[in-house]
């Protein structure tokens, strides 16, 4: 296939003083053309990215950005945007705090089909990881990559999902103090966040009719109202009026049970209410091999699961497999997308 042919993944390469810019020197070592029909650009500073090849050893050949350009073994192609002050690893930096949301606007821009219809530079985006606290320092509100892609989209809503072999566990409130939680979750809003999880599953992972593991809130969803009555008048109800529509729900479930093979053999995804009791069991599953997913953006874009590690930034020790397994998945969600644009228009 023509080079020019093939779909382009933005990979956006984070806090700049993390373990991001040296996991991104690592995709060189892989022919992602050969293997997942695709491309790869990184979106950092080039500068940066020769001096954390220098540290750690990790050296592929650096070239500009050319959508034309065959790729090659061994090559990593640069969209090249500059820091604002040189970055140490482990050191942060609150003056590059805007370059790391540059690299988001930029990857997110190019995601996005002209205003004459122009077809989008890039057929998704995976992003390593950003430092909230150097960002909020900066004086930006910052809660993470998937309110901040949703706001620069003008998505009222979006679906935070964490990925990882076969489990996929979706999120029904993402980072919000645990007192907040109860008071987030309305009936409208749990019904809009599983509308957004089903359409994706059917359009990004090829999941004609999926199956949603809901969890209540309450240890033992409720246990009937003695701990508490969310089940009872939001959870339950929004579920019955949602399966009265088709959609194939379970639950709510009690969370505490809800990991165990013979539950999550029943669906095809998880729903927690909040943030650590989703998310604590699949990152004990699958740990360095699970990735984040943006549900109800009109781009795709996936993520690795874990932080800056500003502790291992510069050794050469960083495991660069969530990485590796997000760029996987943005491949494979490019390709259903397109298959399934080409079926609409036969």
């Amino acid at each position: 296939m023509n080079a020019s042919a093939l779909p382009v993944l933005a990979v956006t390469s984070g806090e700049p003083a993390g373990i991001g810019p040296e996991l991104c020197l690592r995709l060189a070592e892989r022919d992602w053309a050969a293997t997942h029909g695709v491309r790869l650009v990184v979106l950092a500073d080039r500068e940066l990215l020769a001096a954390r090849a220098a540290q750690t050893g990790f050296a592929p050949r650096l070239r500009d950005w050319d959508p034309q350009a065959a790729p090659l073994a061994g090559v990593l192609d640069v969209l090249s945007l500059p820091l604002a002050v040189p970055a140490q690893a482990g050191v942060l930096d609150v003056a590059n705090a805007p370059y790391v949301l540059a690299l988001l606007d930029r990857a997110l821009a190019g995601c996005r089909a002209g205003a004459d219809g122009t077809p989008p530079e890039f057929a998704g985006m995976v992003t390593a990881p950003v430092q909230k606290s150097i960002i909020n320092d900066a004086g930006v509100p910052f809660t993470g990559h998937t309110e901040y892609l949703a706001a620069a989209c003008g998505v009222p809503r979006v679906v935070m999902m964490l990925a990882g072999g076969d489990l996929r566990v979706a999120l029904a409130t993402t980072h919000l103090p645990l007192r907040e939680v109860p008071d987030a979750i309305t009936r409208d809003s749990l019904a809009e966040t599983i509308r957004i999880i089903a359409a994706d599953m059917r359009r990004k992972f090829g999941i004609a009719e999926p199956r949603i593991l809901v969890a209540g809130l309450n240890p033992h969803a409720g246990e009937g109202g003695s701990l508490g009555r969310e089940e009872i008048e939001v959870i339950a109800p929004t579920l019955a009026a949602l399966r009265e529509e088709g959609f194939r729900l379970i639950g709510p479930l009690p969370a505490d049970t809800m990991f165990t093979p013979p539950q999550l053999a029943r669906g095809d995804c998880v729903l927690a209410m909040y943030h650590d009791q989703g998310l604590t069991a699949l990152k004990y599953a699958t740990f360095g091999a699970g990735i984040n997913v943006t549900l109800g953006l009109p781009v795709i874009r996936t993520s690795v699961d874990h932080g800056t590690a500003l502790d291992l930034a510069g050794k050469g020790s960083a495991d660069p497999g969530s990485l590796f397994v997000a760029v996987e998945q943005a491949a494979l969600m490019v390709s259903r997308s397109a298959a399934l644009a080409a079926a609409d228009r036969a």
